[in-house]
């Protein structure tokens, strides 16, 4: 019902890489250089303690949504997907397709303390603006992988910026950045010990956006770690962003009263070999997107998690840069309307 009040085209599912659409079950069913400092809560304690932390972070997982799923395996599946990683700039992320700027802004504000993000925009705003119609360029919230924002993320969030959108990447770890998945895994465990806290990060990013830089309509992005919290920012914000990417995350929280609430449409990308998020997971949310009747894009690739992260051991070019024109089609379709 949604979609059909709201104009939204039916749910479109593909599968890449083995052709024709993705199959309906029957049955049950990251980009990063940065200072390799660890995360406030640790970084003054001694080294036993610090495992401690860790092990308690890493205890605690199976109880939070992060990028995998509800088992408590999950933290696991995670470390061995992202096994081999580091968090490396590299020659594989691609340049803005027009010249852009970036500067750190302060976006909002938690107990007294700033938060600081990272935004993007065209160098020449004027002759994107007058190209559209002289219209206020739209805004992107991005949110970051399990990594924290780092040079990667900031690289991405400036080739958004190339297609003509103000970019800000927010910061959900407080400007930790991990250099290592174990380090990973302990971000986004105490992260997510606060979810709520961390909806409100994306809000303030959101409204910054509005206000600061006048978006006349925005969306909502992340991967992995972001792509969850993409996912768990809808189901408390139905109607807040005008459309919402999501890069192999977990949908779990997009269920009940929040996935029949929800009014924005979503482009979701997952990859069959995820055993982070897996498949049968994504085939089950796209199940109750099409059943609420909500408006869902879903594709899936033969890639495993992290495939579109140019710094992963698990990164797929093809299928990075299917996903990638499949996301800059999307936001031109729903944000420049």
């Amino acid at each position: 019902m949604v979609r059909a009040l709201l104009g939204f085209g039916p749910l479109q599912t593909t599968r890449s890489g083995g052709g024709g659409p993705a199959p309906k079950p029957t049955h049950l069913l990251d980009w990063p250089r940065a200072s390799a400092r660890p995360h406030p809560l640790l970084q003054n304690a001694p080294v036993p303690m610090r495992v401690a932390g860790s092990v308690l972070i890493l205890c605690a997982l199976p109880l939070l949504t992060g990028c995998g799923s509800d088992s408590g395996s999950e933290a696991e599946r995670m470390a061995e997907e992202h096994e081999g990683d580091t968090p490396t700039a590299t020659e594989a992320a691609q340049a803005p397709k027009i010249p852009v700027e970036g500067r750190t802004v302060t976006y909002g504000q938690q107990n007294g303390t700033a938060r600081t993000g990272y935004l993007a925009a065209p160098a020449d705003v004027d002759s994107v603006r007058s190209a559209r119609g002289g219209d206020a360029l739209p805004g992107i919230v991005v949110i970051h992988e399990w990594w924290g924002l780092n040079d990667n993320v900031r690289a991405a969030t400036r080739r958004l910026a190339g297609e003509g959108y103000r970019a800000l990447a927010v910061d959900l770890y407080g400007g930790a950045v991990a250099e290592t998945p174990d380090s990973a895994q302990a971000l986004m465990g105490q992260a997510m010990r606060e979810p709520s806290r961390l909806v409100e990060n994306v809000r303030d990013g959101r409204a910054y956006l509005s206000s600061e830089a006048d978006a006349p309509r925005t969306a909502l992005l992340g991967w992995c770690f972001g792509g969850g919290m993409t996912y768990r920012t809808l189901a408390e914000e139905a109607s807040a962003f005008d459309a919402a990417v999501a890069y192999y995350g977990t949908p779990d929280p997009l269920a009940g009263e929040a996935l029949q609430a929800l009014e924005t449409p979503i482009l979701a990308h997952f990859g069959t070999q995820d055993q982070a998020v897996p498949i049968d997971a994504a085939r089950k949310f796209r199940d109750r997107m099409e059943d609420a009747g909500t408006s869902l894009a879903y594709h899936e690739y033969d890639a495993g998690h992290a495939f579109a992260n140019p710094s992963g051991e698990s990164y797929e070019p093809a299928a990075a840069e299917q996903a990638w024109t499949r996301t800059t089609d999307f936001l031109q379709t729903h944000l420049t309307r």
